[in-house]
């Protein structure tokens, strides 16, 4: 019986060896649907289904503008064809991406850094983000303002010092499990949306929609708008350390809490116009603040090192001596609910693991940099936590740490007097600056995606200003940058010498509104428990289709496999998770669901009425097998 040509004998001019997919290739394979017949046809009525708009949406890779449409030995036979190690269907007039103009890259190999693109508008063909910018995203996002502030609730329901310094452990290992479920989906579906992928493409659209619809709408802006209110507080904090929201402005009947959201609201119009710019400016900037975070951490750590050694601060604060004549698990609480309030915290703050995910289609070497870049960021974290909460314990009392919510500051004034007040209340603010500005990085790749994808309006899925041609913009060429040329313009060569506005531009702006909403209207609580609810959902949903795709996809390309041991334990914790927040606030809990629901009707209206995604079987899955015999 005769089948299709597969991919691996479509070959190009130069090599007749099988090259590895890149995210390109496989946004173009993402979707089509069957026929009794086998044969290619689109979910839409462009032809072109929701998923391949990630990277084909008005770029056709065989048009004439493409040099390689034009190749003499592009294979004339438009049937379908189909990989013989995957079940990627392969659209019409497919062939082998080796061959295309500028060359793109494979999976683990590094990219052309030539600016010779078939048509610069669109980011996954723009691949710039290192290892180093991977970490810091990750890092940037899970170093807040948390371990800064308060860990006092671990503290006060671990009952001893010995148990809380288990609890952050516990929970860094069970938050990595996550981490290390999302690099092995990141490096089989290398695109840029990180769950809103997945989740479409192995449970189908609505699931991905329902994902955009709360995270885009809520999750995102809302763990943006705390992260500004937070950097606000510090910095009003660190100038009046004796205010508090609730004050007045001297002669004035405005609250000091507007001050606080006016400075967060000016924080969030930085972020977002740095990553307007500029991608290398703004992941460079978090470079940077990665840094940073590390030196504070490793500062505190030092520093309380220093005075248990010593005993000796430069404020007349005699430190703690309890962790040398008491045992350090003495007084551990023995009452399981506490134990679960206090990992629920702890996995709190070790939230942002799978920030990586959301741009992994801009990586320059995906199927490598991704677990790398999950199995340092994750220990690193872990280490820094740990160091500093055993610091917080060898400097302060029990009680100061367990009531305090501003730790790192009252560690400061106690240690150092008002100028470490000053010095470590800063300190907070440029961490939260930094992890703004990560979120503020990912959920423009994700109001981005989701354009692409077709949840939301197509403005959101394009590059650049409004209306300009989306290429890529040159400063100057690296050529006419010399040693002799200011220092200002070597600084801005180098941070952003060709990507000037190559942005997400609307997405990002589309972001920053929602989250200067929040910041204005916002109710955290509420917010939290929505996270706790609608947050840990995906995350299940998104690593028990991680299991599914063991299953039904098991010679799908992994550069990357976890052992199948760590999804299983993830799917617990997130289970363990939501029973908590259906337990403890069931009515919240119910209005969550009912606005996630209230996404399925949007979606029928907008995404599968626009698109024409009617009919049995219609919806796309990676196991649908179309053509193996």
């Amino acid at each position: 019986m005769s089948r299709a040509p597969t991919y691996s004998s479509l070959t190009s001019p130069s090599n007749t060896t099988r090259r590895p997919r890149d995210s390109l290739e496989l946004a173009s394979l993402a979707s089509t649907t069957p026929t009794s017949s086998h044969a290619s046809r689109s979910s839409s009525p462009s032809g072109i289904s929701s998923s391949r708009k990630i990277s084909l949406s008005g770029e056709d890779p065989l048009s004439p503008s493409n040099p390689a449409g034009r190749t003499p030995q592009r294979p004339s036979n438009h049937s379908r064809s189909f990989s013989v190690t995957s079940a990627f269907d392969f659209a019409s007039n497919l062939f082998p991406l080796s061959t295309t103009a500028a060359g793109y890259s494979s999976i683990g190999a590094a990219r052309n850094n030539g600016l010779d693109l078939v048509d610069g508008g669109n980011l996954e063909k723009h691949k710039s983000i290192t290892y180093l910018n991977g970490l810091s995203l990750i890092v940037g996002l899970i170093i807040g303002s948390g371990i800064f502030s308060s860990p006092a609730q671990i503290t006060t329901n671990a009952g001893s010092p010995g148990a809380s310094l288990v609890v952050w452990l516990v929970a860094g290992i069970l938050a990595w499990t996550g981490a290390a479920s999302y690099a092995e989906l990141g490096g089989a579906i290398p695109l840029n949306g990180g769950a809103q992928v997945y989740l479409s493409k192995i449970f189908g659209d609505l699931f991905g929609f329902l994902f955009t619809w709360s995270s885009v709408f809520v999750l995102k802006p809302g763990s943006a708008a705390i992260i500004a209110i937070i950097f606000g507080e510090y910095i009003v904090r660190a100038f009046s350390p004796n205010s508090t929201s609730t004050d007045l402005l001297p002669n004035t009947t405005v609250s000091i809490i507007w001050i606080n959201k006016g400075i967060s609201i000016v924080a969030l119009t930085l972020v977002t116009l740095l990553n307007c710019i500029s991608t290398k400016l703004a992941t460079r900037t978090g470079d940077a603040f990665m840094f940073f975070k590390f030196f504070a951490l490793l500062s505190i750590a030092i520093t309380g090192l220093i005075v248990a050694v010593t005993n000796t601060t430069l404020t007349s604060f005699t430190p703690n001596q309890d962790w040398k004549t008491t045992s350090w698990f003495a007084g551990t609480n023995t009452n399981a609910s506490n134990w679960a309030v206090a990992l629920y915290a702890g996995l709190w703050a070790f939230d942002g693991w799978d920030n990586t995910n959301f741009v992994l289609g801009e990586f320059r070497n995906p199927g490598r940099d991704l677990p790398r870049v999950i199995h340092t960021a994750m220990p690193l974290v872990i280490l820094s936590y740990l160091l500093a909460t055993l610091s917080y314990t060898l400097v302060l009392p029990d009680k100061i740490i367990a009531s305090s919510v501003t730790i790192a500051v009252t560690f400061g004034a106690r240690v150092f007097g008002p100028i470490g007040s000053l010095v470590l209340a800063l300190m907070v603010s440029g961490s939260c600056f930094g992890a703004l500005n990560a979120t503020a990085f990912t959920s423009g790749r994700l109001v981005y995606a989701a354009g692409k994808e077709g949840y939301l309006p197509a403005v959101f899925g394009t590059v650049g200003m409004p209306g300009s041609d989306p290429k890529p913009l040159r400063l100057r060429s690296n050529s006419n940058i010399s040693s002799d040329s200011s220092f200002g313009s070597r600084f801005l060569a180098k941070m952003m010498v060709d990507d000037l506005l190559f942005t997400p531009i609307t997405a990002m702006v589309f972001n920053s509104l929602l989250t200067a909403l929040y910041i204005l209207t916002g109710s955290f609580q509420t917010l939290i428990t929505f996270y706790g609810v609608a947050g840990y959902s995906f995350y299940f949903l998104t690593v028990l289709g991680l299991i599914v795709l063991r299953i039904k996809e098991p010679h799908l390309e992994r550069p990357y496999r976890t052992w199948i041991s760590t999804p299983i334990i993830f799917c617990c914790v997130s289970l363990f998770l939501l029973s908590r927040a259906v337990f403890a606030r069931p009515f919240q809990t119910i209005a969550v669901l009912v606005f996630v629901g209230a996404g399925v009707p949007v979606w029928w209206v907008w995404v599968r009425g626009k698109d024409g995604r009617g009919g049995e079987g219609r919806e796309w899955r990676f196991w649908r097998r179309w053509g193996r015999r």
